[in-house]
């Protein structure tokens, strides 16, 4: 599984969503399988961006140590 982790925080859900759209395309693109981030906004907004895409199975983790993970796995048809 190939993840993308940042330690980018942002101050409003608007930036998070922002970047998280980003990410989403990523995503999407094969690029990475996952997303780990200090930010529960950006995870907030990743996952619901993610869950709108309809082979998508998306998966939320929030650690002990403050992180949050988002992981997909793409379903074949």
């Amino acid at each position: 599984m190939k993840w993308n982790r940042e330690e980018i925080l942002f101050d409003t859900l608007y930036e998070a969503d922002t970047w998280a759209d980003s990410i989403a395309n990523e995503i999407y693109g094969r690029i990475y399988n996952g997303y780990d981030t200090p930010d529960y906004k950006i995870a907030y907004s990743l996952a619901f961006r993610l869950a709108s895409i309809k082979e998508c199975r998306v998966y939320t983790e929030n650690s002990i140590e403050g992180r949050y993970k988002v992981w997909v796995i793409f379903e074949i048809e």
